[in-house]
């Protein structure tokens, strides 16, 4: 059976080492305006997904991106953002990319097309029923992501899958299927551009979303952020001040004492 390989489609823009520099620059913004309405037509999914998460992480469930290339590294980055910015131990949500730690920075001959590898890293985390393997692939096809995928669903784990085409392998391997259909990529083929794109709104909006209900911000203050440099504390501090009606000497003793803007409140409102 075929499918349309959408993000192999050749680019609308022809002959692009004639163009001005200004000519390049508006036609990859002209292509990036149609991410965030391709990404606005999947919040349905999104929304379940999300939905799905919450149940499973207040009963101690987790989330594992898994992806290979830019998908794997959109991923991780996205994983390694939760804890300084919520507060959330880093075992919660937890990128995993074909090659491992060096395809991060280097391109792992052949790392994407093994089956049974992705669902092999998988179980090293002992995964269960009340984890989530969500599976990130533009190109749909990639064989260390979707068997990752098949496995995971055989055993009752929720899956779900990011891709930019439609009625894919993917999105028949998981139980939640998300596809952002973006078209054409500016330069033909290269997904880490458009599809990168949307990939990284939809993976900030699912750990966002899934954080907020989970507790982790207070109003829209990130409440629980790791207080790791100067420009956080002032943050923090701020947060205090302005939450508290506080000045800033005592806003300030009472975050070195706590340690967060979480606890901070969580205190004081007792009083």
């Amino acid at each position: 059976m075929s499918f349309i390989k959408i993000t192999e489609q050749p680019s609308l823009h022809e002959d692009l080492e004639q163009l001005s520099v200004r000519s390049l620059l508006e036609g990859i913004n002209e292509e990036d305006q149609k991410v965030a309405l391709a990404v606005r037509s999947c919040i349905p999914h999104i929304e379940r997904l999300v939905t799905g998460i919450v149940e499973r992480m207040q009963q101690g469930g987790r989330v594992f991106y898994i992806g290979a290339g830019t998908s794997g590294r959109l991923g991780v980055l996205d994983a390694s953002e939760i804890p300084p910015t919520f507060g959330m131990p880093d075992t919660y949500i937890i990128g995993i990319i074909a090659g491992g730690e060096t395809a991060l920075r280097h391109p792992v001959e052949n790392a994407e097309d093994d089956t049974l590898k992705g669902w092999e890293e998988l179980q090293a985390f002992h995964i269960s029923d009340k984890d989530t393997v969500i599976g990130i692939a533009a190109s749909r096809t990639t064989p260390y992501v979707i068997g990752a995928l098949q496995q995971a669903r055989k055993r009752g784990i929720l899956t779900a899958g990011i891709s930019s085409n439609p009625d894919s392998p993917l999105s028949h391997a998981v139980d939640i299927p998300i596809e952002m259909i973006v078209g054409p990529e500016f330069v033909t083929g290269s997904s880490r551009m458009k599809s990168g794109t949307g990939q990284k709104m939809i993976l900030n909006m699912i750990s966002t979303s899934v954080m907020i209900k989970l507790g982790r911000v207070k109003g829209n203050r990130m409440v629980n952020m790791q207080l790791s440099n100067q420009k956080l504390v002032d943050r923090g501090m701020r947060m205090i001040m302005e939450e508290l009606q506080l000045d800033e000497k005592k806003a300030k003793q009472l975050l070195q004492k706590y340690g967060s803007v979480k606890k901070v409140l969580d205190i004081y409102n007792k009083k």
